[in-house]
Formats: C-alpha cells, sequence, structure tokens
C-alpha cells in the first residue's frame, strides 16, 4: 500500500489529473464505496481532501464509517464533469488517523464542523486510473479514451487492467501491468 504523497511522487502527472477531478467544483467532491458488513457494496458521495502529505476523507458516524473501521477497503470515484466523460479512480485500503497534529491542521483547513462526530481517515492507494475522452461536438468522441493507470507493486492482489494507448512516459507500476 502506498500513501497519496508515495504515489504523487512516483506519478506526478496521473496523481494532478486525479486531484483535478475530485477538486474540480472547489472542495473535493466524489463517491466513496464501501464493503458492507454482508459483503456488499456500499456507495456514498463524500469530500475527500487531497493534500501533499496524504489523501484524506472526514467521515460522520454512519454506516460508511463503520464499514471502514470494520473493514477498510475502499474505492473513490470523481464527481462527473458537466463537460466532459472524464474521470478518476483510486482503490486501497482506509486507516483511522490518530496524530492530534494532523487532525488539528486539516480540521481547520477543511473547515470541519468542530462539533459533528466524525473521524479523520487516510486512504492509502493500491490502484489509480485516469480516463480522459476527447470530444469533437455534441456527443460525439473522437476515439478510444485515454486511460492511464497506476498499480501499487506491494498489493495483496494484483489485477488485470485493460488499456488504451499507452502514455509517453509510463512509470514501472504501469508497465508491470500492462
Amino acid at each position: 500500500m502506498a500513501s497519496w504523497s508515495e504515489f504523487a511522487a512516483d506519478e506526478p502527472r496521473l496523481a494532478d489529473g486525479i486531484r483535478l477531478l475530485m477538486q474540480q467544483y472547489g472542495p473535493g467532491f466524489g463517491y466513496l464505496a464501501t464493503v458492507r458488513a454482508d459483503g456488499g457494496p456500499r456507495v456514498h458521495p463524500v469530500s475527500p481532501v487531497i493534500t501533499d502529505d496524504g489523501l484524506f476523507c472526514f467521515v460522520v458516524d454512519s454506516p460508511k464509517r463503520r464499514d471502514l473501521e470494520r473493514d477498510g477497503r475502499y474505492a473513490l470515484h470523481s464527481f462527473p464533469p458537466e463537460e466532459s466523460d472524464d474521470e478518476a479512480y483510486v482503490a486501497g485500503r482506509a486507516r483511522p488517523v490518530t496524530d492530534e497534529a494532523t487532525l488539528a491542521r486539516l480540521a481547520l483547513a477543511s473547515r470541519a464542523a468542530p462539533h459533528a462526530d466524525w473521524r479523520l481517515f487516510e486512504f492509502t492507494v493500491d490502484v489509480a486510473m485516469l480516463s480522459r475522452r476527447e470530444h469533437v461536438g455534441a456527443g460525439e468522441l473522437a476515439g478510444q479514451p485515454a486511460v492511464q493507470v497506476w498499480l501499487d507493486p506491494t498489493a495483496a492482489t494484483p489485477e488485470v487492467v485493460r488499456r488504451a494507448p499507452r502514455p509517453a512516459r509510463t512509470s514501472r507500476h504501469a508497465r508491470r501491468a500492462a
């Protein structure tokens, strides 16, 4: 499992593209998928916080928080942009943040309500994906989507990834997955 900062250091352009889509409306906005106790998926909108230090999310007392506390596996998908079908996706494990300085700094920067019953989670990155589609006209696509994928080589389970044309610079992680 890689931290967001480790992932961003390895793949800065991919991390920047994901950050832009997650923060396209100002504060972070995306869909968080967690694993319910019965093994099924649960999806909720959230406001992820992306800093140079990590990928975080404040989660109030809710079923999704209990999912993260119990299992920790997550997937985070960007909210769709109005002008395109571009999308960003990251998946990995969530872990509670207990460092008081980190909690205070991120709560202040994110304007997290001090009276709310929230917990801060840091999301590690096992898989990251950015898909950009070139648009020609109203509803027409110029061709196949350009997809960039990053897989953490230390992830517990290898994933099979189908890729569109390879970008000019490909990390050792993406070459391994291709």
